[in-house]
């Protein structure tokens, strides 16, 4: 961690340096060095962001605040109600490569699962489709026949048109 801090600093004092040397050489006459006199207090600048925003994650604050809307409302379902039965626990979520698992009541909201229709559901839904029936048999042929060419496919084929 020591070596995130001292490269976060080593990169905002080069750039900010940069950034100076840029400033020197434009008022010596190169037109090109003002823009790069820009740029490099630009860069400093994000890397000062991600520094902060690696700060408050290693310290264990949310990067964004939730606004309370009226998901909040369905928070207050799950307190105990008046016949004091507690509510079940939520499993945490594992956590995402890089970052740590969220603490429970810091804010941070479970996915939205939507259920999903079958493929078969939605086709018996619907009327028989046989272009959709030729693709899924020339689909279905090259699967089994991974080395051959899609020129070979022995079914069904048409002309130009």
């Amino acid at each position: 961690m020591l070596g995130k801090h001292v490269l976060a600093i080593a990169l905002i004092g080069g750039f900010l340096a940069l950034g100076w040397w840029q400033i020197s050489r434009a008022s010596a006459g190169n037109t090109l060095s003002w823009a790069y006199a820009i740029e490099w207090p630009v860069f400093a600048g994000f890397v000062g962001f991600l520094w902060y925003r690696e700060i408050r994650e290693a310290l264990g604050f949310p990067a964004v605040r939730p606004a309370a809307d009226a998901t909040d409302s369905a928070d207050a379902a799950d307190s105990p109600d008046a016949s004091g039965a507690e509510p079940v626990p939520t499993p945490a979520l594992p956590p995402v490569l890089g970052t740590r698992a969220p603490k429970i009541g810091s804010g941070f909201r479970r996915p939205v699962l939507v259920p999903r229709q079958p493929v078969a559901a939605a086709s018996a839904a619907g009327a028989a489709d046989p272009e959709l029936d030729e693709y899924n048999d020339y689909l279905a042929w090259l699967n089994a026949n991974p080395g051959a060419k899609a020129s070979a496919y022995p079914g069904r084929r048409r002309g130009p048109g």
